[in-house]
């Protein structure tokens, strides 16, 4: 870990909690046996080197509901002495698993934070389960446990804060919110505005992804709570509310560079790695790696990719275009309905453009564990990111991460990354589908100076800007708040 960056110092006594919507292990059951599965991603991989070093506690939905009668309390404690930290479960009930995880915080919070108001659905019934369900997390937090330093995570749990000071916790209280925070007139369309506003201000700090973000939710508090003094300077405010001052800030959360720079350069990866580039040869790969969802910007991506194809018809045959699609939310009729539409148009521009010994995209509906992750983005010439709206998107920095002789990222100019990448990435406008059509076509002809020195650059960030120091800086700063 000292190449990736060093864990946030604490006072030996001030030990740390942290709530997020899902644990980092989740319990699931196989052929009538219930199993637990680790999880993974850069918020796991950050905070538990922490927890374990001061015997902190995790809390979070385990991924199994009440009827389903899983044995959660003996699974998670069988799981601690792996862990190095206490795992404490929240248990939900089918019916509130619905109205709050994929009611309130996925129909109404995610599309509205996103900037797609159309999308939003604002039903009285799931505000009131979102509410419940956040108290369904205090509930099973007493005020005796690790009352010192408790970070919560993004926005199903932003009541949760003032949930835990009304239960009786003490000590300081930070928050993080992973995705966008919309602007003003967008904001003010949620008809609970005022009191989702006021539970942001129950913290010690907030945090967000980007300048952009925190400026959007600075215009909010200042529009909406105009009684509130407020104390600026450049990228950070202090909020003075009647009973605590409230720290504002950005803290754009990265990737671990080391783990993944040297599993690319591993053997294992780089013979996979040739395997996959053996399978289209003479063609440049282009990359696009994506969970499933509307926010990503895969199906304007397809349609950009076939404009491209049409004003550069001397790409043909030297250029394919593989798309992976992480399963996501597949119960949802939405989500069933946009992998319909993205199938279908598929087909359509396959069947415009392919010939015979060249099919232009190939698409993979699934899952990539770790080193097949590592692999395909070092395969690739180009890695194509192009949501229309995204908190950060680690995607692109793990592609920089694991493209050590170079490569070319072109990264949507909505992408929080865009922020610290602009210097190297080729940015663009997903919704502008000739000007992502061009870029892609300079991409496929950059000279392999212009794609090294690019890449070099972003690398050097990322190298210096880990997910490690993400941690440390908000910690250190919900301990030390920075005095304006």
């Amino acid at each position: 870990m000292a190449q990736s960056g060093r864990i946030p110092i604490l006072n030996q006594r001030q030990r740390l909690l942290v709530v997020s919507n899902r644990l980092p292990v989740t319990v699931t059951k196989q052929e009538d046996q219930w199993i637990i599965q680790p999880g993974s991603g850069g918020l796991i991989t950050a905070l538990a080197p922490v927890l374990r070093d001061r015997g902190g506690l995790w809390c979070g939905w385990s991924g199994a509901t009440i009827e389903s009668a899983a044995p959660v309390e003996s699974l998670l404690h069988g799981q601690e002495g792996r862990t190095g930290f206490r795992l404490q479960p929240v248990q939900l009930s089918e019916r509130e698993l619905k109205n709050f995880y994929f009611g309130f915080a996925n129909e109404t919070l995610w599309p509205l934070f996103h900037d797609l108001l159309g999308r939003a659905r604002f039903e009285q019934g799931y505000w009131e389960a979102y509410l419940a369900a956040n108290r369904r997390y205090n509930e099973v937090l007493t005020p005796g446990d690790f009352p010192e330093i408790t970070w919560v995570h993004d926005y199903h749990l932003i009541p949760l804060g003032a949930m835990l000071r009304a239960h009786g916790r003490e000590g300081r209280i930070g928050f993080f919110l992973h995705i966008p925070f919309p602007p003003l007139d967008l904001f003010k369309r949620l008809p609970w505005r005022k009191e989702l506003l006021n539970h942001f201000l129950a913290y010690d700090l907030v945090g967000f992804q980007t300048r952009r973000d925190y400026t959007n939710f600075m215009n909010c508090v200042r529009e909406m709570l105009p009684e509130l003094p407020i104390t600026s300077a450049p990228w950070h405010a202090m909020i003075h509310t009647t009973t605590r001052l409230v720290h504002v800030h950005s803290f754009p959360i990265s990737i671990d560079f080391q783990e993944f720079n040297t599993l690319a350069k591993s053997l294992p990866v780089q013979e996979t790695a040739a395997l996959l580039r053996g399978q289209y040869p003479n063609q440049k790969i282009i990359l696009g790696l994506d969970r499933l969802d509307y926010t990503k910007g895969i199906i304007p991506r397809f349609r950009a990719f076939r404009e491209c194809l049409r004003l550069f018809p001397e790409l043909h045959s030297r250029v394919v275009l593989l798309q992976v699609i992480i399963p996501s939310r597949i119960e949802v009729p939405e989500y069933q309905q946009m992998k319909r539409e993205l199938e279908q148009l598929l087909a359509q521009i396959n069947g415009e453009f392919s010939r015979p010994g060249w099919v232009p995209i190939h698409y993979f509906y699934r899952s990539l564990d770790r080193q097949e992750l590592a692999a395909w983005y070092r395969a690739a010439d180009i890695c194509l990111v192009t949501p229309i709206k995204d908190g950060m998107n680690l995607v692109c920095k793990e592609y920089c991460a694991c493209s050590p002789d170079g490569g070319v990222l072109i990264l949507s100019e909505f992408a929080g990354a865009a922020e610290q990448l602009k210097e190297g990435a080729l940015l663009v406008n997903p919704f502008d589908l000739e000007g992502v059509a061009n870029t892609i076509g300079r991409a496929c002809t950059m000279s392999r100076e212009e794609q090294f020195r690019r890449m070099t650059t972003l690398r050097n960030h990322l190298r210096r800007n880990n997910v490690y120091i993400w941690v440390e800086h908000f910690v250190e700063q919900l301990l030390e708040p920075l005095e304006i």
